[in-house]
């Protein structure tokens, strides 16, 4: 199996079933409408509630797990590997197993898993003139690489995220596809990461009406946004696409 390069130097958006018993999360490929952390760390402040989340996604059933970390990352064989490797003795081990399954995408594999992910408007409250920019910047790398832009934005602040989604977009635009789809695949990683650390880190909700433990079957995974937290201001998931 061809594999993505591990970049040396650098570490949507569907309702999560309520197998971890969380809140609905969506997934953008930039981050810029996901809920997120208004921190200016890449990584997710894990709190208690990670320690009860991470107890249920080691005990909940296979077919709940991989269903929801289909939300984190859209490829089957990703989500798969991670159920199957469970039970993780600490969240730290859940994400670094997610950045090795990540690291090990086919070509194949990270190609879907880009398909997956779809761009994601600023807040509504953004002005007009952001909002046809930000339009017409992703319009143009659709255009040339097939896929939505997707970036993590988890280490930004709200007020910086639109900025730095625009500034991006037409630094990467100037790549060549080899070199941009190894940019891609890093920043999905990030997602998927940061998309994991949340799935963990909610709060029990044993009254959410998509518990799937209460015998229902998950409803498929809708697409992810690529930008995590695509609102530009607004709470959102730290990795959704642009």
């Amino acid at each position: 199996m061809v594999s993505v390069a591990k970049h040396p130097s650098r570490p949507y958006r569907p309702s999560l079933p309520s197998l971890l018993l969380s809140p609905p999360v969506t997934r953008s490929a930039c981050g810029l409408c996901r809920p997120s952390c208004d921190a200016a760390s890449e990584e997710p402040t894990l709190s208690s509630d990670s320690h009860a989340g991470l107890a249920r996604f080691n005990a909940a059933p296979a077919d709940t797990v991989e269903h929801a970390l289909l939300a984190c990352c859209g490829n089957r064989r990703w989500a798969r590997r991670l159920t199957d490797h469970r039970p993780y003795p600490t969240v730290d081990a859940l994400l670094a197993a997610a950045d090795e399954a990540s690291y090990d995408l086919s070509l194949a594999d990270l190609a879907g898993a880009l398909a997956d992910e779809t761009s994601a408007d600023p807040h509504h409250g953004a002005p007009l003139a952001a909002r046809t920019a930000l339009r017409a910047a992703h319009a143009a790398y659709e255009s040339s690489f097939g896929h939505a832009f997707v970036i993590s934005l988890d280490h930004y602040r709200p007020e910086e995220r639109l900025n730095q989604v625009l500034t991006r977009i037409r630094e990467r635009l100037a790549h060549d596809p080899d070199e941009e789809r190894a940019v891609a695949a890093d920043e999905l990683r990030r997602l998927a990461r940061s998309r994991v650390a949340r799935l963990v880190d909610q709060p029990h909700q044993p009254d959410h009406p998509d518990g799937h433990l209460a015998g229902r079957q998950p409803e498929p995974p809708a697409p992810r946004v690529s930008q995590e937290s695509n609102d530009y201001g607004r709470p959102d998931s730290p990795s959704v696409a642009v």
